[in-house]
């Protein structure tokens, strides 16, 4: 009797491959160990605001590239002390909107003061969830995560929560600096398998950032 039950439970799953149902897998396979990550920053907001970034960063060469000119949309994902939202609240005008995201909770009333004081109007500041940028659905035209990427503890599941977000043809950048993940950087080819594994491909990539190498500026769309 246990003979047939056996070969009549081997017959079942013959059939079931055959007609392309795969068997329901009910124990939970093993997660894949996260890659190193830095600490996010959460001192001095104001060091985001050093003498000279806007040359060295080439700043209004990246915005070039992103497509960020008056009217569009724009999310500064880890804005910090909104230093890019800033600069490209007055790129996008009074017809953009640039959406400051960020994971502290200090930063959003720091972007907020800092947008009134320069009367700036058309910066929204949210706080975001560490693997969510909670963006309204089709509301951007252009990403940057500028020097933010390495602090992402689970950048594959951000990635993805980003894609509701974008308009067709978005663009989303990010620039970084080669590392091992826990020194405040991440190697660049690091960055474009988790961007694969999110849905994404490249579109360009540059080094023009830094003189010295280290930097990188990588450029998605969404594959799809």
């Amino acid at each position: 009797m246990l003979r047939l039950k056996v070969r009549v439970l081997a017959l079942v799953c013959i059939l079931s491959v055959a007609a392309g149902v795969v068997p329901r897998v009910t124990k939970a396979a093993p997660l894949q160990a996260q890659r190193k990550t830095s600490e996010p920053y959460t001192g001095d907001l104001s060091i985001f605001d050093s003498p000279g970034r806007e040359e060295r960063l080439q700043i209004n060469r990246v915005m070039d590239v992103l497509g960020i000119q008056s009217g569009k949309a724009v999310a500064d994902i880890g804005a910090g002390s909104g230093w890019f939202s800033m600069h490209a609240a007055k790129r996008v005008g009074g017809d953009g909107v640039v959406y400051a995201v960020d994971i502290n909770p200090e930063a959003i009333p720091y972007i907020t003061q800092r947008a009134e004081k320069e009367k700036v109007g058309n910066v929204k500041a949210i706080l975001s969830k560490p693997d969510d940028p909670l963006l309204p659905e089709r509301s951007v035209d252009a990403v940057l995560l500028l020097k933010t990427y390495h602090e992402v503890a689970h950048p594959v599941v951000l990635l993805r929560n980003l894609r509701a977000a974008l308009r067709p043809g978005a663009k989303v950048g990010i620039i970084d600096r080669n590392g091992n993940g826990e020194n405040h950087g991440v190697g660049k080819d690091v960055v474009i398998r988790e961007a694969k594994q999110a849905g994404y491909r490249l579109l360009e990539q540059y080094d023009f950032v830094k003189g010295d190498g280290m930097d990188y500026f990588l450029v998605f769309t969404a594959a799809n």
